[in-house]
């Protein structure tokens, strides 16, 4: 997109997704300029490219020897239609490693009616409000770190952990000298795409969420900048695959459990925050390929960063994973990744992101088990990525 075909593509989404916002109805024609003028109406969009390279292992993409396969963009357009209606959406385009082949979707989309401050639905495509940053996790430029803490925010799970298609009710309540409660709590399903599977012993046929239920609760402190926050959610995973003879299908179904504290201070040019959360993950297969099997993971982190000057902020982090919180044994039963960033804001509209990671395990790595158990165990990974924005 930094080319002209890039900026001519994103002029011409912007023109339609503008279009489709502010033309008016035979009712109202008339009095379209003044209506079109009083809209609210913005338009934001980004372009990232990321390098990474690992100094053992593959991370994400083929990072071992060095991989620039790590590129996002989009745009997004939303409309203040009328006092309590807006509406959004975003494209999306993206390319990691084998996967995204930038092919354009919409990441994003919605109708929301605030009724008033404390109630308000949404319906659509909604982001899933999981923990303080999952929300606002396709935003490279409200963060500092280039890659979140993958023990609570897995970047190989963004198809699914991003959003759901589905309803929402959500609304922000006064408590006076107590502070203030914002809250979500949504339902619906999210559609997945089938990944690659180069050399899959079971080729997979079908993959999807039908079920999600969640809510976020968060408590805004009387002191400034102190929010506590409770976020659960459930889903259930179907995926479908072949077994020999290839008319023989195999079913498998994942009951999912998810529970996350989350503590956060943000004020006086500082950011401290840390979230804990474990999911349990019952898992039923038929034909009885194996037996039914309940497993529960748990994982967190710490995270503080600091806007030293008015284009540079340096960040630092411990995250911690255990897949199965029983067996603790074993570099591939465990990650642990301390992470430093220095983010500098060049200008209003380009930040540049410097990133280096420590990681002792290989629970993080593509791969069976008996392949991550005789992986590396103390390994490195170089975070480069720029970001324009507007």
């Amino acid at each position: 997109m930094t080319n002209g075909v890039g900026r001519g593509w994103a002029r011409s989404l912007l023109g339609a997704v503008a279009l489709v916002l502010v033309t008016p109805t035979a009712a109202d024609a008339t009095d379209s300029a003044t209506d079109a003028r009083a809209r609210d109406i913005q338009f934001h969009g980004f372009v990232s490219q990321g390098f990474l390279k690992t100094t053992a292992n593959d991370y994400l993409i083929d990072s071992s020897r060095g991989s620039s396969e790590f590129s996002e963009a989009g745009v997004n357009a939303t409309a203040q239609l009328t006092d309590k209606l807006r509406v959004g959406l975003q494209m999306f385009a993206y390319e990691l490693g084998t996967i995204g082949h930038f092919t354009a979707k919409a990441d994003w989309f919605y109708l929301d009616y605030r009724v008033r401050d404390w109630v308000g639905v949404r319906a659509g495509r909604l982001k899933i409000p999981y923990g303080l940053y999952n929300d606002v996790s396709d935003i490279d430029a409200a963060r500092v770190p280039a890659l979140l803490p993958s023990s609570v925010y897995p970047f190989t799970n963004r198809e699914y952990l991003l959003a759901q298609t589905g309803g929402e009710l959500y609304g922000y309540v006064s408590l006076g000298r107590g502070g203030a409660l914002d809250y979500r709590a949504y339902g619906g399903a999210v559609p997945l795409d089938v990944p690659p599977q180069t050399g899959a012993g079971i080729p997979v046929t079908g993959l999807g969420v039908p079920y999600i239920a969640g809510f976020r609760l968060l408590w805004e402190t009387p002191l400034d900048g102190l929010r506590i926050g409770a976020s659960g959610v459930y889903l259930r995973v179907e995926v479908t695959g072949m077994l020999p003879p290839p008319t023989t299908t195999l079913n498998v179904k994942d009951n999912e459990y998810a529970g996350l504290g989350s503590i956060e201070y943000a004020a006086h040019d500082l950011l401290l925050a840390a979230e804990y959360g474990q999911t349990r993950v019952e898992s039923h297969y038929d034909p009885p390929l194996a037996p039914d099997a309940t497993v529960v993971s748990e994982g967190g982190y710490v995270l503080s960063a600091y806007r030293a000057t008015t284009w540079l902020q340096p960040a630092l982090y411990y995250s911690l994973v255990y897949p199965n919180r029983n067996i603790r044994g074993g570099r591939e039963n465990m990650q642990h990744d301390l992470s430093g960033t220095l983010r500098f804001d060049i200008n209003e509209f380009w930040i540049v992101k410097l990133e280096a990671h420590y990681m002792r395990g290989t629970a993080s790595v593509a791969g069976t088990l008996q392949a991550r158990a005789a992986m590396p165990e103390n390994w490195g990974l170089f975070v480069l990525k720029t970001t324009a924005y507007f």
